[in-house]
Protein backbone atom coordinates (compact mmCIF):
# COMPACT_ATOMS: atom_id res chain seq x y z
CA UNK A 1 0.00 0.00 0.00
CA UNK A 2 1.31 3.37 -1.18
CA UNK A 3 1.69 6.04 1.08
CA UNK A 4 -1.12 8.64 -0.24
CA UNK A 5 -4.06 5.38 0.35
CA UNK A 6 -2.34 4.73 3.26
CA UNK A 7 -2.74 8.39 4.44
CA UNK A 8 -6.42 8.13 3.24
CA UNK A 9 -7.51 5.15 5.47
CA UNK A 10 -6.07 6.63 8.31
CA UNK A 11 -8.69 9.90 7.74
CA UNK A 12 -11.86 7.14 6.94
CA UNK A 13 -13.50 6.92 8.54
CA UNK A 14 -11.34 9.04 10.77
CA UNK A 15 -11.47 6.39 14.14
CA UNK A 16 -8.02 4.80 14.71
CA UNK A 17 -8.15 2.26 17.14
CA UNK A 18 -5.09 1.45 19.54
CA UNK A 19 -5.08 -2.31 20.94
CA UNK A 20 -3.13 -2.78 24.12
CA UNK A 21 -3.17 -6.40 24.28
CA UNK A 22 -2.16 -8.92 27.19
CA UNK A 23 -1.93 -11.44 24.52
CA UNK A 24 -1.11 -11.15 20.44
CA UNK A 25 -3.46 -14.39 19.95
CA UNK A 26 -6.77 -12.64 20.25
CA UNK A 27 -5.23 -9.84 17.74
CA UNK A 28 -6.96 -11.62 14.58
CA UNK A 29 -10.54 -11.96 16.33
CA UNK A 30 -10.11 -7.76 17.55
CA UNK A 31 -9.23 -7.19 14.13
CA UNK A 32 -11.89 -9.05 12.92
CA UNK A 33 -14.66 -6.85 15.50
CA UNK A 34 -13.28 -3.75 14.87
CA UNK A 35 -13.53 -4.21 10.93
CA UNK A 36 -17.42 -5.45 11.50
CA UNK A 37 -17.96 -1.96 13.44
CA UNK A 38 -16.37 -0.09 9.91
CA UNK A 39 -12.83 0.73 11.88
CA UNK A 40 -10.01 -0.61 9.33
CA UNK A 41 -7.13 1.69 10.94
CA UNK A 42 -5.43 0.08 13.96
CA UNK A 43 -2.18 0.22 16.10
CA UNK A 44 -0.84 -2.28 17.61
CA UNK A 45 1.12 -1.15 20.44
CA UNK A 46 4.56 -2.57 21.00
CA UNK A 47 4.19 -3.59 24.76
CA UNK A 48 1.63 -6.35 23.17
CA UNK A 49 3.73 -8.87 23.53
CA UNK A 50 5.08 -10.24 20.36
CA UNK A 51 3.74 -7.71 18.54
CA UNK A 52 5.47 -7.73 15.34
CA UNK A 53 4.23 -11.02 14.80
CA UNK A 54 0.81 -10.48 15.49
CA UNK A 55 0.89 -7.71 12.76
CA UNK A 56 2.08 -10.23 10.42
CA UNK A 57 -0.50 -12.87 11.00
CA UNK A 58 -3.26 -10.11 10.72
CA UNK A 59 -1.90 -8.51 7.64
CA UNK A 60 -1.48 -12.58 6.24
CA UNK A 61 -4.96 -13.06 7.54
CA UNK A 62 -7.04 -10.16 6.33
CA UNK A 63 -4.68 -8.43 3.83
CA UNK A 64 -5.61 -4.89 2.42
CA UNK A 65 -8.64 -5.02 4.51
CA UNK A 66 -6.76 -3.41 7.23
CA UNK A 67 -4.54 -0.71 7.87
CA UNK A 68 -2.04 -1.76 10.35
CA UNK A 69 0.52 0.35 12.33
CA UNK A 70 2.79 -0.11 15.32
CA UNK A 71 2.71 2.01 17.91
CA UNK A 72 4.37 2.96 21.52
CA UNK A 73 7.70 3.31 18.99
CA UNK A 74 10.48 5.09 21.08
CA UNK A 75 13.90 4.11 18.56
CA UNK A 76 14.22 3.59 15.07
CA UNK A 77 15.91 0.19 15.43
CA UNK A 78 11.81 -0.44 16.80
CA UNK A 79 10.77 1.58 14.00
CA UNK A 80 12.73 -0.22 11.04
CA UNK A 81 11.91 -3.70 12.66
CA UNK A 82 8.37 -2.44 12.42
CA UNK A 83 8.59 -1.34 8.97
CA UNK A 84 9.97 -5.09 7.83
CA UNK A 85 7.45 -6.22 9.77
CA UNK A 86 4.92 -4.61 7.41
CA UNK A 87 3.43 -2.12 9.70
CA UNK A 88 1.68 0.52 7.02
CA UNK A 89 2.15 3.66 9.66
CA UNK A 90 4.06 4.21 12.74
CA UNK A 91 3.18 5.80 16.04
CA UNK A 92 5.22 7.57 18.48
CA UNK A 93 4.21 8.87 22.36
CA UNK A 94 6.63 11.67 21.65
CA UNK A 95 8.33 13.90 19.64
CA UNK A 96 11.29 11.79 17.72
CA UNK A 97 12.50 13.99 14.70
CA UNK A 98 15.11 10.44 13.81
CA UNK A 99 11.92 8.52 13.75
CA UNK A 100 10.19 10.21 11.54
CA UNK A 101 13.29 10.66 9.38
CA UNK A 102 12.99 6.70 8.67
CA UNK A 103 9.25 6.96 8.25
CA UNK A 104 9.86 9.62 5.43
CA UNK A 105 12.57 7.33 4.33
CA UNK A 106 10.50 4.76 3.45
CA UNK A 107 7.25 6.63 2.66
CA UNK A 108 5.37 5.24 5.43
CA UNK A 109 2.89 7.60 7.18
CA UNK A 110 4.00 8.72 10.85
CA UNK A 111 2.54 9.74 13.28
CA UNK A 112 4.16 11.97 16.12
CA UNK A 113 3.54 12.33 19.74
CA UNK A 114 3.03 16.10 21.33
CA UNK A 115 1.51 17.58 23.81
CA UNK A 116 2.72 21.43 23.97
CA UNK A 117 2.15 23.92 21.11
CA UNK A 118 6.44 23.90 20.41
CA UNK A 119 6.46 20.05 20.45
CA UNK A 120 3.63 19.87 17.95
CA UNK A 121 4.92 22.46 15.53
CA UNK A 122 8.94 20.60 16.16
CA UNK A 123 6.98 17.51 15.22
CA UNK A 124 5.17 19.34 11.90
CA UNK A 125 8.36 20.87 10.83
CA UNK A 126 10.53 17.50 11.37
CA UNK A 127 8.25 15.88 8.93
CA UNK A 128 5.52 14.26 10.68
CA UNK A 129 2.45 14.03 8.66
CA UNK A 130 0.22 13.67 12.08
CA UNK A 131 0.43 15.15 15.38
CA UNK A 132 -0.95 12.90 17.97
CA UNK A 133 -2.01 14.85 21.04
CA UNK A 134 -1.48 13.04 24.17
CA UNK A 135 -2.96 12.55 26.53
CA UNK A 136 -5.75 14.08 25.11
CA UNK A 137 -8.06 13.70 28.21
CA UNK A 138 -5.81 16.27 30.18
CA UNK A 139 -6.62 18.72 27.43
CA UNK A 140 -9.74 18.36 25.72
CA UNK A 141 -10.80 19.92 22.93
CA UNK A 142 -10.99 22.91 23.53
CA UNK A 143 -7.46 22.65 23.77
CA UNK A 144 -7.12 21.81 19.94
CA UNK A 145 -9.35 24.39 18.93
CA UNK A 146 -7.10 26.70 20.31
CA UNK A 147 -4.04 25.25 19.15
CA UNK A 148 -4.99 25.38 15.73
CA UNK A 149 -6.22 28.99 15.81
CA UNK A 150 -2.65 29.94 15.41
CA UNK A 151 -1.36 26.98 13.79
CA UNK A 152 -4.11 25.15 11.30
CA UNK A 153 -1.17 23.72 9.40
CA UNK A 154 -1.19 20.83 11.97
CA UNK A 155 -3.03 17.59 11.31
CA UNK A 156 -4.12 16.24 15.30
CA UNK A 157 -5.18 13.04 16.18
CA UNK A 158 -5.70 13.01 20.13
CA UNK A 159 -5.20 10.18 21.86
CA UNK A 160 -5.92 9.25 25.45
CA UNK A 161 -9.03 9.56 27.06
CA UNK A 162 -11.15 10.01 23.46
CA UNK A 163 -14.18 8.05 23.71
CA UNK A 164 -18.12 7.70 22.37
CA UNK A 165 -18.93 10.67 23.95
CA UNK A 166 -16.05 13.19 23.22
CA UNK A 167 -14.80 11.99 19.71
CA UNK A 168 -17.17 14.13 18.10
CA UNK A 169 -16.32 17.40 19.70
CA UNK A 170 -12.35 16.85 18.75
CA UNK A 171 -13.75 16.61 14.96
CA UNK A 172 -15.68 19.78 15.75
CA UNK A 173 -12.71 21.11 17.18
CA UNK A 174 -10.95 20.76 14.10
CA UNK A 175 -8.89 17.33 14.77
CA UNK A 176 -8.45 15.32 11.68
CA UNK A 177 -9.04 12.20 13.54
CA UNK A 178 -8.97 10.50 16.77
CA UNK A 179 -7.39 7.50 18.22
CA UNK A 180 -8.90 5.72 21.02
CA UNK A 181 -7.42 2.39 23.12
CA UNK A 182 -9.48 1.49 25.97
CA UNK A 183 -12.74 2.69 25.66
CA UNK A 184 -12.89 1.05 22.06
CA UNK A 185 -11.25 -2.11 23.09
CA UNK A 186 -12.05 -2.59 26.22
CA UNK A 187 -9.62 -4.87 28.82
CA UNK A 188 -13.04 -6.47 29.71
CA UNK A 189 -14.24 -7.49 26.46
CA UNK A 190 -10.82 -8.81 25.98
CA UNK A 191 -10.78 -11.11 29.09
CA UNK A 192 -14.78 -12.58 28.25
CA UNK A 193 -13.76 -12.55 24.44
CA UNK A 194 -16.60 -10.08 23.50
CA UNK A 195 -16.06 -8.99 20.10
CA UNK A 196 -19.26 -8.16 19.99
CA UNK A 197 -19.22 -5.83 22.38
CA UNK A 198 -16.12 -4.23 20.49
CA UNK A 199 -17.95 -4.33 16.83
CA UNK A 200 -20.67 -1.96 18.68
CA UNK A 201 -18.85 0.27 20.07
CA UNK A 202 -16.31 0.74 17.25
CA UNK A 203 -20.19 1.13 15.10
CA UNK A 204 -20.86 3.91 17.35
CA UNK A 205 -17.21 5.75 16.97
CA UNK A 206 -17.55 5.44 13.37
CA UNK A 207 -21.14 7.42 13.28
CA UNK A 208 -20.37 10.08 15.74
CA UNK A 209 -16.98 11.42 13.84
CA UNK A 210 -19.13 10.88 10.92
CA UNK A 211 -22.07 12.94 12.39
CA UNK A 212 -19.78 15.90 13.45
CA UNK A 213 -17.77 15.98 10.06
CA UNK A 214 -21.22 16.21 8.35
CA UNK A 215 -22.15 19.51 10.49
Amino acid sequence: MNKPDATYRLLNPGVIAVIRADSSEQLLDVARALLAGGVSAMEVTMTTPNALEAVRAVLDALGDAVLMGVGTVLDTETCRAALLAGAQFVVTPVTKPDIITVCNRYSVPIICGAYTPTEALTAHESGADFVKIFPAETLGAAYMKALLAPLPQLRLIPTGGVDVGNAGDFIRAGCVAVAAGGSLVSKSALQSNDFAAITETAKQFVANVRAARSR
